[in-house]
């Protein structure tokens, strides 16, 4: 402050930022994350077309976790809030996972199709010399930046303070540029703010499309092996046999893996309409989305409630079913058989955590307050329900909702609502960027160590305890059934007449399951009718207390469970009596070693 000598009142006002020069947005730190994330997922994959189905869910569980992370991080970096620079910075390595990267290109593309759709694309990072750039907004006055462009074509410079003794209504605010949440991310990743929708939405198409055409080359590659003979037939043949339904639920798997990111650019692009057809783009990409997820989680509930109606068991119909497994399994594999239908909650906490986020861009205070409340609510939903599969994913998961959720109540207090000093906010940004640069460490190692194990250990299975909802006794054994207990439980699906290897058994088709039409082949009921001549089960021996396996503790969990009722009328009706047998006859293989004999 500037004093008057004679009154000692104030007369004016300097402030200036310092800086080291240093940062912590770091294209390293961004290509590193997305490494080991996109490691993870290919991890799993892989996994589970050598028929590691538990070792592949818990590393896809955590993969997809570790990715909801990172864009929690870059939601904060979209609100329009007054971050500490460090803060900002840190958020902005993480704009990456909502499709926020700038290539040269593509920004070309984006211009060029956003003027030939009637669309009129912004200028600001092209008339830098001459216009200022407020990327911050304080309450009183602005922090203003400028990147000085010099007349003889020098490169932009870093980004400087610009004086304003008169606070923003000075007498160059007709050259002030005010931006803020997603054009202050767009700004510093060098991307025009009109170009910000369509480039994540560019980068989520290509995305598409190399997972595609990957997935072909890698069937492609598969067989050539087999038939040259460096690769043995049983390798992958998961995939291979039913690769189009395997490639339907990847392609799904993609769509809940860009929701979050779609929903922030999708409805943002509302407000902005940047061109009619990047309006229809918007439109048309939310709504189908949202469509195909709803519908999605609908044919998971409708099959869960199914199963438990026929089996008493949830877990019996999503698993034992393995076009159902492949298709819709992204929605219910990483949660316990009887919280299938969590993966609504789920949505329904990011689409109204995204709505904040790209709707309510004229206020920050709104989005941080909005921001706590649904954190909190999620994580009190995970904490009371622990819904994922075992106790290692619910702990993952509920600590990254405690830390979504602090990171909410810092978000809050850098809107200044609280009217702290600056020096707080300044403390509050660097504490910000220490516990989730620590945390996004913990979480990285842990993912690539897991990724690095199943894809190296001979049998990543044991690793992890099988799950308690029994989901591992109904997947399908991708192996020559050899042991009794395989034989059991092939016996009770149906496939005892065809292993995995046999064309009995492929999930090629969507009509061979419940997921796509009815089970009406003949060959098919054929071969259940002849596996179900071997006899029901009783579940538990009267002697000596002990059960069967879950599968077996009712007659309704012996049938198929894609033709229930023609199923059990072709029984023969003296397997409804299966303790009353001659007492003189040797005992049954399945009574053996269970109290039978």
């Amino acid at each position: 402050y500037f004093n008057n000598t004679d009154t000692g009142t104030s007369a004016a006002c300097v402030e200036a930022e310092l800086s080291n020069g240093k940062t912590v947005d770091q294209k390293g730190v961004a290509w590193t994350v997305a490494v080991v994330s996109g490691l993870a997922l290919v991890a799993s994959a892989i996994t589970s077309g050598l028929g590691h189905s538990n070792t592949a869910a818990h590393v896809a569980a955590m993969a997809l976790s570790l990715f909801g992370y990172f864009q929690a991080q870059a939601f904060i970096g979209m609100t329009a809030v007054d971050l500490p620079p460090i803060v900002a910075s840190w958020t902005q390595n993480f704009q990456w996972s909502m499709g926020i990267i700038q290539v040269g290109f593509i920004q070309n593309i984006a211009t060029w199709y956003q003027r030939s759709t009637g669309g009129t694309p912004s200028t600001l990072l092209s008339s830098l010399g001459t216009i200022s750039v407020e990327v911050q907004k304080r309450a009183v006055e602005p922090m203003v930046y400028l990147m000085d462009r010099a007349a003889n074509g020098l490169q932009r410079q870093a980004l400087q303070a610009r004086t304003n003794a008169g606070g923003s209504s000075g007498s160059d605010t007709s050259n002030t540029v005010t931006i803020h949440g997603i054009q202050r991310v767009g700004f510093r990743d060098g991307i025009e703010v009109t170009n910000i929708f369509l480039t994540g939405y560019i980068f989520f198409v290509v995305f598409v499309m190399f997972v595609v055409l990957g997935v072909l080359i890698f069937k492609l590659f598969c067989e050539l092996l087999v038939k040259m003979g460096k690769m043995k037939g049983d390798k992958f043949q998961d995939f291979r046999n039913g690769w189009t339904t395997v490639l339907k639920g990847i392609l799904f798997r993609i769509v809940l893996i860009g929701f979050p990111q779609m929903v922030v650019l999708c409805f943002w692009e509302f407000t902005r309409n940047d061109s009619s057809a990047e309006m229809v783009l918007a439109v048309f990409t939310i709504f189908t989305m949202l469509a195909i997820l709803a519908w999605a989680s609908s044919k998971v509930i409708r099959l869960a409630r199914r199963s438990i109606a026929m089996h008493k068991n949830p877990a019996y119909i999503l698993y034992s079913d393995p076009v159902s497994l492949n298709k819709w399994g992204f929605l219910y594999v990483q949660f316990k058989a009887t919280a299938y239908y969590f993966i609504v909650p789920v949505l329904v906490y990011i689409l109204i955590k995204g709505l904040f986020v790209a709707l309510a861009q004229g206020n920050g205070t709104v989005q941080a307050i909005a921001l706590v409340i649904i954190e909190a609510c999620f994580l009190i939903l995970v904490c009371v329900m622990r819904p994922y599969m075992d106790k290692k994913t619910n702990a993952f998961n509920i600590s990254i909702a405690v830390i979504n959720f602090i990171s909410s109540i810092f978000l809050l207090v850098f809107t200044r609502i609280f009217d702290q000093p600056g020096i707080v906010t300044g403390v509050m940004g660097v504490i910000f960027f220490i516990y989730n640069a620590i945390f996004s460490l913990v979480l990285l190692i842990i993912v690539l160590i897991a990724s690095v194990v199943a894809v190296c250990a001979k049998n990543p299975d044991t690793r992890y305890q099988p799950m308690r909802d029994d989901r591992g006794s109904f997947i399908k054994s991708q192996s020559q059934l050899t042991t009794e207990l395989d034989a059991l439980g092939a016996t009770a699906r149906g496939d005892s007449k065809h292993g995995w290897n046999k064309t009995g058994a492929r999930i090629e088709d969507d009509d061979d399951s419940l997921s796509g039409g009815s089970s009406s082949d003949p060959s098919r009921l054929q071969s259940q009718q002849t596996a179900y001549q071997g006899g029901q089960y009783p579940s538990m021996d009267a002697e000596s207390g002990r059960h069967m396996p879950p599968s077996y503790q009712t007659r309704e969990r012996a049938t198929s469970p894609y033709e229930p009722s023609q199923t059990t009328s072709m029984m023969n009706p003296s397997q409804e009596n299966f303790r009353q047998q001659p007492s003189g006859g040797s005992p049954s293989p399945w009574q053996r070693g269970a109290g039978y004999d």
